[in-house]
């Protein structure tokens, strides 16, 4: 880890979380195999452009850079809020498709596999349960949204142990950096803080067995959804799916909520709408968002509808060719899961020897 904060200095503030964030993204372009990136998604549909922006361009840059990095696929986690255990397999295997035409690389340094073929990682659960109470976990701010945004009146017991199985995920293979939006940051903590717990009580005269993981922040900008007020969603019909054909995405833009100003500006405060299809233009142009506006002008939201199905398509063409060819090839799909699986009960099984080690349990 970088040398300019202490352990002390991150806790607690986003402030300080933020300035940890920018020293190993300067550290990272320097020292990229110092660190182990833990990511990934929960199996619960297909990704749309708010992922695709959001999270999976920064995965393949990290990649490029040469960072290590575990991609999990959290299928026992959809099980805590969600009743489309159905689906589980074939969204596993729409999200590996969506991984793979994004540029991600699968292999020694790019692992991709599925939460519950990774057995070793979930006897953490635990020793992991006995470092924190059950006061830390019901007032978790993030578990309480989850709960709250899902509808759940009657929440199970994996709802509330949802930040200890997210410390497993984390920790198993050590994981030392974590990319997460601000509202991530309270389960980070707690990850932090059962990580200490562990080395203290267990690790009294020995090397410790577990990282304190450090939160990469993201630098994308809060995508909406193209009724410009919630946070795109697939369940909420304001979504792009990167599986979506062109026209389907020009028709689902056409929809998109404007205003009733011809003249069009880039004003997040007044016009939320109109900015946030500006910004979609500007992600995929690498243009400003003021820039875009200007160009656009006095042609109204017919004409900034018409740019952004055009910068859409144009940038996501080559990742919708290339889906198409993968999901022709169900077989290369199931195989890149079973290597990831594979690779990543290889880090687990030596993680918890390990943890036995430290615990006096082996035999």
């Amino acid at each position: 880890m970088p040398d300019e904060l202490n352990e002390t200095d991150v806790n607690g503030t986003y402030e300080a979380a933020l300035e940890m964030s920018r020293n190993i993204e300067a550290d990272i372009l320097v020292n990229p195999q110092k660190y182990r990136v833990l990511t990934g998604d929960r199996p619960t549909g297909r990704l749309h452009i708010g992922h695709y922006f959001g999270s999976l361009q920064n995965r393949v840059r990290l990649q490029n850079l040469g960072v290590p990095s575990m991609i999990l696929i959290a299928d026992y986690q959809v099980l805590t809020d969600h009743d489309a255990y159905q689906e589980i397999s074939q969204n596993t295997k729409q999200l590996v498709i969506d991984y793979l035409a994004a540029g991600i690389k699968p292999g020694k340094n790019v692992i991709i596999y599925p939460h519950s073929y990774v057995p070793e990682c979930n006897q953490l659960m635990i020793p992991f349960l006995t470092l924190v109470s059950n006061a830390e976990l019901s007032r978790n701010p993030t578990v309480k949204e989850e709960i709250q945004s899902a509808g759940i009146t009657n929440v199970n017991a994996g709802m509330y142990t949802y930040p200890v199985h997210q410390a497993c995920d984390i920790l198993f293979c050590k994981g030392n950096v974590v990319p997460v939006g601000k509202d991530q940051l309270p389960h980070l903590e707690l990850t932090r803080k059962i990580a200490r717990k562990f080395n203290e009580k267990f690790c009294i005269d020995q090397k410790p067995v577990f990282p304190e993981p450090y939160a990469l922040l993201s630098k994308t900008p809060n995508i909406k959804g193209l009724d410009g007020g919630q946070k795109m969603s697939k369940s909420r019909g304001n979504a792009i799916m990167l599986c979506a054909s062109e026209d389907e995405t020009a028709s689902l833009i056409k929809k998109a909520k404007t205003d009733a100003e011809r003249t069009i500006t880039y004003d997040p405060v007044n016009r939320p709408e109109v900015a946030n299809l500006l910004m979609l233009i500007s992600l995929c142009t690498k243009e400003t968002p003021d820039a875009v506006a200007s160009r656009i002008g006095d042609g109204g939201g017919g004409k900034l509808k018409a740019e952004l199905t055009q910068a859409l398509n144009t940038e996501l063409r080559p990742l919708r060719e290339e889906r198409k060819r993968l999901e022709a090839d169900p077989a290369y799909i199931r195989q890149v899961l079973l290597d990831g699986a594979k690779a990543a009960r290889q880090i687990a099984v030596q993680t918890l020897n390990e943890v036995r080690h430290v615990m006096n349990m082996e035999i």
